[in-house]
């Protein structure tokens, strides 16, 4: 592949049982890092059905803390929203379908995708019962938790309810955390 077909961008994941606080603290991690100047995507991966753009929903809070591309993606569809930034006119519909646009972003978050070989952070609340998964995947760079694990990790250890804290993290790595993304086949201006 040639490298000009590719983007370079920081990405990092946060993963975790449902109901351990994943979305709520990626909401408050976007928000901080968006208040600091930074264009941040989001990837959310569905394991079912979803509805865009519904307030309460996980892409509609996001999206309103500040995320400027909600990608949300399931076993039976995908959808891209893009914050665009002219408002009031119809988006060119060519143009939404043909590309993700990574040269819009600084850094993308990943919630999800627990499977994948990328770096992530891992929400983990003791308190749920759930064996914490950092020991069975070496692509967990740091864990987020709200009490004291039971076996501290050869990683980092963020305060779960002090997402400066762990925005503070992600900005630390963000020379550590970049992934090559080929670009899209449809590149339009």
């Amino acid at each position: 592949m040639n490298p000009m077909d590719e983007t370079i961008i920081p990405v990092v994941g946060f993963v975790a049982p449902s109901g351990s606080g994943k979305t709520t603290l990626v909401r408050q991690v976007v928000a901080v890092l968006d208040g600091r100047g930074l264009r941040v995507g989001y990837l959310k991966h569905a394991h079912h059905r979803f509805d865009l753009d519904v307030p309460g929903k996980d892409s509609y809070e996001v999206r309103e803390a500040g995320a400027h591309q909600t990608l949300l993606a399931s076993t039976a569809r995908w959808a891209l929203q893009v914050q665009d930034p002219v408002q009031g006119e119809d988006p060119d519909l060519h143009r939404m379908l043909a590309r993700f646009e990574l040269d819009r972003l600084d850094l993308v978050l990943v919630e999800g995708f627990k499977h994948a070989d990328y770096p992530k952070i891992e929400v983990h609340r003791p308190t749920t019962g759930e064996a914490p998964l950092y020991p069975g995947d070496p692509s967990i760079i740091a864990v987020a938790t709200d009490a004291p694990l039971a076996v501290e990790p050869p990683l980092v250890v963020l305060p779960l309810n002090t997402p400066e804290a762990v925005a503070a993290f992600i900005l630390s790595r963000l020379q550590d955390i970049r992934l090559r993304i080929p670009a899209h086949p449809q590149q339009t201006p």
